[in-house]
C-alpha cells in the first residue's frame, strides 16, 4: 500500500487549492451581492414606504449609483491586473 504522507491527512491527494482565483470568486460574489441589496431591496423598501412613483425614481438612482460601483470595481481590477496582482 503506498500512500502519501502529508501533515494533515484530510489534505492527502487533493490538488493545491488556488487561493487568488478564489479571492477573485469571492470579491466577485460580494459584488454582486452588494449591487443586489442596493437596488432590489433598496428599491422595494422604498416603494414599500413611499409607493410606486417614488419607487421608480429611487429605482433609477439606485442603478446609477450601481453603475458607480460596477466601474469603480472594473478600473480596481484593471488596476490590479496591471500592477500584476493576478
Amino acid at each position: 500500500m503506498s500512500r502519501k504522507l502529508s501533515h494533515r491527512p484530510d489534505m492527502a491527494g487533493r490538488p493545491p487549492t488556488d487561493l487568488r482565483r478564489l479571492r477573485h470568486d469571492t470579491n466577485r460574489r460580494l459584488l454582486w451581492l452588494a449591487l443586489f441589496v442596493l437596488v432590489v431591496v433598496g428599491g422595494g423598501l422604498i416603494g414599500l414606504i413611499y409607493g410606486g412613483p417614488a419607487a421608480l425614481l429611487g429605482l433609477t438612482c439606485l442603478l446609477a449609483g450601481a453603475g458607480l460601483i460596477v466601474i469603480l470595481w472594473l478600473a480596481l481590477s484593471i488596476l490590479g491586473k496591471w500592477a500584476g496582482d493576478e
